[in-house]
């Protein structure tokens, strides 16, 4: 199931209204490792440390969003883009990694994630394959997202829409189809890892304390496209304002105030932490929480068995109407075992604190 379903069943749960707020912005703290900025690794940024409010309080705030808390950070390393195919595509080759959308599901480690007593799914669908994206071009139930997502025989990294599609001509747009494990992988390759849920949404504040989004508060629809999201009735009609239906170059759109580029819209980003919907309260009777990098374990109530990863900075399905899931803010949640042709992923490098 948690390759085959449970890409669905996380989407379904995230597929809903979010708040719009106005609240006054403010800098970021000094680094204790400095405002100066280390020389950075090639194609990365710094972020300073420092301390900002954590989650959104609106009136469409999700509950996983809540409470409001106090986290300090110290500086980091970002990628300035999410992972391209080109550079997914040299770690491939350096490596020989396999990817898990290329390897037939186990179907022990399936059923692991499904309640007791379920049925196993058939063997017809234990193939090597991922979640494509299928608009079914009339307007249909949104509580039913099965009607938009196919689980494709033959879809991976390099084939984004199954069998007979390539990277060949977008190799600087961001890989999708890569699982948590994959992503991971690459990081470990990199020397480096993936962002904690506290730094993902600290970098795309941009410096800015509870700005509704990466850019600030004007919302999505106006002025010039800012991200790329489904502009138009979703999932059967996207009007493509922003010039783009499925992904887009890793540079195409505007940076946030730290420079950094897709932190919303495009894909969704895989992040370090395991998901657990009370995680916010546990960390808000800490205090201020420093450097926080998730709950031990996972726990979805929507689905109980499914340990599941956090990805956060929305796609290009997100819609305005249907799923604001680009504001900074925004949770979601998938087992690590899924690919989807909308989720990627970018990599930090954690500065090593002196000795004492």
């Amino acid at each position: 199931m948690s390759r085959i379903i449970v890409g669905i069943a996380a989407l379904a749960a995230v597929l809903s209204g979010f708040a719009e707020t106005n609240k006054s912005c403010c800098g970021v703290l000094p680094s204790r490792f400095g405002l100066s900025a280390p020389k950075a690794p090639e194609g990365m940024v710094w972020i300073p440390g420092g301390e900002f409010t954590m989650g959104w309080d609106g009136e469409f705030s999700r509950p996983d969003e809540l409470p409001l808390h106090k986290v300090r950070l110290d500086g980091f390393w970002i990628k300035r883009t999410p992972v391209t195919n080109a550079e997914f595509k040299e770690f491939v080759d350096a490596t020989g990694h396999i990817t898990t959308a290329e390897k037939k599901p186990d179907l022990a480690e399936i059923m692991k994630g499904m309640p007791p007593g379920s049925q196993p799914p058939p063997e017809s669908a234990l193939v090597p394959a991922s979640m494509v994206f299928r608009p079914p071009g009339y307007p249909v139930d949104l509580n039913n997202p099965l009607v938009w997502w196919e689980w494709k025989e033959g879809a991976d990294w390099k084939h984004p829409q199954g069998p007979g599609s390539s990277i060949e001509n977008i190799m600087d747009h961001p890989v999708v189809h890569v699982s948590w494990y994959d992503a991971e992988a690459y990081a470990r390759w990199k020397g480096m890892s993936l962002p904690t849920e506290a730094q993902f949404e600290y970098a795309a504040r941009g410096g800015h304390e509870q700005w509704q989004n990466t850019w600030g508060n004007e919302p999505v629809t106006q002025g010039k496209p800012k991200i790329n999201i489904w502009e138009g009735p979703f999932p059967n009609r996207n009007y493509k304002k922003d010039g783009y239906y499925a992904t887009s170059p890793v540079t195409a759109f505007a940076p946030n105030d730290y420079g950094l580029y897709d932190m919303a819209g495009n894909v969704w980003e895989w992040t370090a932490d395991w998901y657990h919907v009370d995680a916010y309260r546990m960390d808000a009777r800490k205090g201020v929480v420093e450097n926080p990098k998730g709950p031990l374990i996972s726990y979805d109530p929507q689905e109980p068995h499914m340990p599941k990863k956090v990805t956060r900075g929305g796609s290009f399905l997100c819609n305005d109407a249907y799923c604001s899931g680009y504001r900074p803010a925004a949770r979601m949640k998938t087992s690590p075992d899924t690919s989807l042709c909308h989720t990627g992923f970018r990599v930090v490098k954690n500065v090593v604190k002196p000795a004492r």
